[in-house]
Order: structure tokens, then sequence, then C-alpha cells
């Protein structure tokens, strides 16, 4: 016989071409036995599938540490911004306070914007409703007949703590949104961002002209003010609920919607209902980190909390990076940081020498350097990406025989 045809051996049908090996199956499994050349085969497969379930374990892993990164990063950088601003002079620590309450703007104006992809220019109206409502409860009854003497009965005989009004203030933001989201959660695009705009022009009027709510055009006053580290704690749970809401199933189902809404539509997600949820959440973020502000400074006017407020916070998201809490992080301290010292410069400071900007600069710089960052990195400083674990490049060593 040929060679190069089949010889069979015993149990198994070995092709002197090919280093394989054929079972016959029933007179295999009728004796149970196999010689070691043949199993050859059987452990490669083991092999493979090990490998298989040792890298869906290291996937496992490193997706769980990306997380971990991806909460600690911005944490850590408001925590230690806490810690830096307690350890300074008074009017620092109001610097430092005003970079930790537009912190929290900034991330309850992500969790929807950054989510969804939906531009909105009227989240300052929660900022604003959740600070007054969170003043006027913390005021003492003497404080608001003479500050507040038009008030609604029950809000004048009403009073609670600190902790208290800022849950109250999510509450009312959360309520407040969920009212205005029910019709404008529909829009998308420029119709969207007119509308919420046309939002934050009716909240202003209201608390500028509504003596029943509030203090109308006058200052509210005495409103009891609470340190760098109450404003870090602030600053810190905005920054975990957020990031536990855009590692929901909710949250990831949203930015499927912004990825390609008809897809979304496609495989049953609900666009309206879940950006409707994340505009609650983030209204809700909005009122707390506007009775943080209230606390923060202890006096406030509906100037404060209309467009300028508006502009600062979308400028700190745009600069950051829209499309991450991360970015939204960085961005609200490092503009904070800029902002801080463009104030300075219009009033005159000292650097070796004397730097006296025109008033107005602060706002131009900030608005050309949005631009820019628009023009020159659309997805920002930290391009839209979390913090992550680096990823090392794996090296094969193959042994030839």
């Amino acid at each position: 016989m040929d060679r190069n045809a089949r010889r069979v051996r015993g149990r198994v049908c070995v092709c002197p071409l090919r280093r394989c090996s054929l079972l016959d199956a029933p007179r295999l499994s009728a004796i149970g036995r196999v010689r070691p050349r043949d199993r050859r085969p059987v452990a490669a497969a083991a092999r493979t599938v090990r490998a298989v379930a040792a890298s869906d374990r290291g996937a496992d892993v490193r997706r769980a540490a990306n997380a971990l990164i991806g909460l600690a990063g911005p944490l850590a950088l408001v925590a230690l911004a806490g810690w830096i601003g307690a350890g300074l002079s008074a009017s620092r620590q109001l610097e430092f306070g005003d970079a930790l309450v537009n912190t929290a703007i900034v991330v309850a104006l992500y969790v929807f914007v950054g989510n969804s992809g939906v531009i909105s220019f009227g989240h300052v109206s929660f900022v604003a409703v959740g600070a007054y409502l969170s003043g006027i409860l913390t005021l003492g009854a003497t404080e608001k007949n003479f500050v507040l003497p038009s008030l609604y009965p029950w809000l004048r005989h009403t009073h609670v703590a600190t902790v208290t009004s800022l849950a109250l203030a999510a509450a009312i933001g959360g309520v407040y949104a969920l009212v205005v989201g029910l019709p404008l959660m529909r829009l998308s695009g420029l119709p969207a961002g007119i509308a919420t705009f046309a939002v934050l022009g009716i909240t202003y009027n209201v608390l500028q002209y509504w003596e029943k709510i509030g203090p109308a055009a006058q200052a509210l006053t005495s409103v009891p003010e609470v340190g760098v580290w109450t404003l870090t704690v602030g600053a810190l749970v905005a920054i975990v609920v957020a990031f536990v809401y855009q590692r929901s199933r909710g949250g990831r189902m949203l930015r499927a919607t912004r990825e390609d809404p008809g897809a979304a539509q496609a495989v049953g997600i609900n666009v309206y209902r879940q950006r409707l949820v994340a505009f609650t959440i983030s209204g809700a973020l909005a009122g707390f980190a506007g009775g943080l502000l209230m606390h923060q400074l202890g006096t406030i006017t509906t100037d404060q909390v209309y467009l300028e407020l508006t502009f600062l916070t979308l400028a700190m998201l745009v600069v950051g990076g829209v499309n991450s809490l991360f970015g939204a992080v960085v961005g609200a301290l490092s503009i904070s940081a800029l902002d801080s010292f463009l104030g300075d410069a219009e009033n005159g400071i000292h650097l070796g020498v004397r730097i006296n900007l025109p008033d107005g600069t602060r706002l131009v710089v900030l608005g050309a350097l949005m631009a820019l960052v628009l023009i020159l990195r659309p997805s920002g400083l930290t391009g839209g990406r979390e913090l992550t674990v680096p990823r090392l490049r794996r090296i094969r060593i193959e042994f030839t025989r």
C-alpha cells in the first residue's frame, strides 16, 4: 500500500501527511483509552477555553478598575480643592467655595446635557429656585418679618435646618424640572435650547417681581453660611449621584439616544422617557447646588442666578468636555480658577508688575476661550473621555521548535 494512503492502526486512523488524529468514536468509547500522542487536540482546546475564560475575567477586572478610577479621579480633584481652600484666608476660601459650588452646578448640567446631547440654557432656573427656597426656609422669624414682609404665611412660619433645606432644594428643583420637562423633552436641537432659555426668562421674572415667594428685586440677606468643607461634601455628593446615574441602565440608554436616536428607538428605547428622567435628576442636582450657592454666599439677588451664571457654567462644561463627568469637573475647577484670577486682575493685582484690566475683561476672555476650544478641540480638554487605567501593550513571545 502507498505510504501516503491512510493506514488503520487499531482504533485510530492516522494520515501521515497531516499531524492530526481521527478517532474511531464507537470503538474508542467502548475502550476509553487514547494514546498520549492523540491527546494533543483535546489539550489545545482545553487551553483555548481557559485562555478565553481568563481573558473575560481580565476584561471584567479592567472594567471594574476603570469604573473605580472614573469615580475616584473627580472625587480626588474636588477633595484636593476643598483641602487647599480650607487652609487659606477668608477671601481665598470664598473663591474656593465658588469653585466647589460651580462644580456642583456643572455636574448637574452634565447629567442631562452630557448624556443626552441636548443643549439646555435653563438649568440655572433650577439653581435659582433651589437657592431661594433654601435661603428662605433657613431664615429666622425675625429676619423674615424684616426682609420678607409680603411672604406667604406658610413660608414665613416654616423654619428648617441647613441640611434639610438642601434636601428640600433638591426636591423642588427636581419637581420643577419634571413639570417643565413634560412638554419640552419632545424637542431636540435648537428648539430645545430656545425653549429652555424661555424657562430661564420666566423663572427670572417670577422671582424678580413676585413678592409673595421671595424678596423680588431686593437681595435675600442674612442667610446662614457654611464653610468650605460643607461645600466640598456637597460637590462630592453631586459627583457620586451623577456617576451612579451614568453607570445605570437608564444612563446607558440615554447615551445611546445621544449617539443615534433613530437606532435607539428601533431597539425599543423610549427617548422621551429617558430624557425626562435625566432632566428631572439633573434639575434636582441643580436645585441642590443652588442651595449650596445660597449658603456659600449668604446673600443673593436674581441677577446672580441669571445670564452670567448660565454662560459661565456652559463655558465650564464645554471647555472641560461635554461628554464626560471627569471633563465637567476639570472644566469647572479650571475655569473657576481663571475666572477668579481675571476678577482680581480687573480690581488690580501685583505680580511683579501691577495688572489692572478693564471691567468686563473676564467675560470677554472666557467667551474667547470657549470659542477657541470649540474650534480647536471640540471634545474639550479631556477629549470627552473619562479617567481610566492606562492600557499597557501586551508583549507576546513565541517559541519555535
